[in-house]
């Protein structure tokens, strides 16, 4: 294995689970939620870490932050182990977690982020001036003297960013930073990581069930699945591999025949006036939608990026994983 700022070889994480088996017996199974992990991410590398639901991501990071112990295997990130020396790892990383806050339910942003600065230690002129970054990229300043709990969802997610953010951490986890954002908070985000990833080198793994974060973020991406690391490579690459499609959805002036006169496209489905078309997804989308507009009245249409539990659900099904 590579060298690396964050290095994981051999890594398993089991959970002991108790299942009720009849009217009063319980019986303890074991569940292996990470199997045999082994992966390298160089500093300032943008990873994402991607993955189903249930498949070990949030397993791997909690890992990774020290909240969880390894049942087996080596974990380092920057040259410490994060189960054994949780205090001082916790001041080079940074961690968000998209379901949950890390501010203060009650007290408004900016107290917050005064307790931050308190926990960590973090210098005036430091703490000054990544305030002011924050809050200036992440659109922040109208919302200091909000009660976190008055914050919408995309509010909320900038300002754990910038939380995560203020000690400059060397690493930062990021657990489905866009979950329920809309378009304009999730743009907001992504310009951001990108800003702090090539300003300041910093290292980030990203996990999300949102595929264009990872389209727009990163050039590596890793797929975890049942626990164990089933592709590490580019996007462009995962895509061959689960041969996965992106879908343009026409809606036509009337009711049709299906479209079959669009070279690159063939039509999955029609619903009324409704057409949906699927084309391979590192194929460009003008073509298509250039031949639909010539020859078909067009009202309105989109495209649709595949969805990743898909991209992994055919990659099994028919037995086209990548070697690990």
């Amino acid at each position: 294995m590579v060298e690396g700022f964050i290095e994981l070889a051999g890594v398993e994480k089991v959970f002991d689970v108790h299942r009720r088996k009849g009217f009063l017996r319980r019986e303890r199974c074991r569940v292996r939620a990470v199997d045999d992990i082994s992966f390298s991410v160089p500093r300032g590398e943008m990873v994402g870490y991607i993955g189903p639901n249930g498949a070990g991501k949030s397993t791997t990071i909690k890992m990774l932050t020290g909240i969880l112990t390894p049942s087996a295997g080596r974990l380092r990130v920057a040259g410490i182990d994060p189960s054994r020396d949780r205090t001082k790892l916790a001041h080079r990383i940074g961690v968000v977690f998209g379901q949950r806050t890390s501010l203060w339910w009650d007290l408004p942003l900016r107290d917050s982020y005064k307790l931050v600065r308190r926990m960590y230690r973090i210098p005036d002129v430091r703490y000054r001036a990544n305030m002011e970054r924050c809050v200036d990229l992440l659109d922040l300043g109208a919302l200091l003297d909000v009660p976190v709990r008055q914050l919408s969802l995309g509010q909320r997610m900038r300002g754990d960013i910038a939380a995560a953010l203020l000690h400059d951490p060397e690493v930062l986890y990021l657990d489905e930073p866009t979950i329920g954002l809309d378009v304009v908070s999730k743009a907001k985000v992504r310009e951001f990581l990108r800003e702090v990833n090539a300003r300041q080198g910093t290292t980030v793994l990203l996990t999300t069930h949102d595929l264009t974060d990872i389209e727009q973020l990163c050039k590596r991406v890793m797929v975890i699945d049942h626990g164990r690391l089933v592709y590490d490579g580019g996007l462009s690459g995962l895509h061959a591999v689960g041969e996965s499609e992106r879908t343009l959805v026409v809606d036509l002036e009337r009711e049709l025949p299906p479209i079959e006169d669009v070279p690159g496209a063939r039509t999955v489905k029609v619903e009324g006036p409704r057409q949906w078309l699927a084309f391979a997804t590192g194929a460009s989308a003008a073509p298509i939608v250039a031949a639909v507009a010539e020859r078909y009245p067009l009202v309105d249409l989109s495209v649709r990026e595949p969805d990743i539990e898909d991209v992994i659900a055919k990659m099994y099904a028919e037995g086209r994983t990548a070697p690990r």
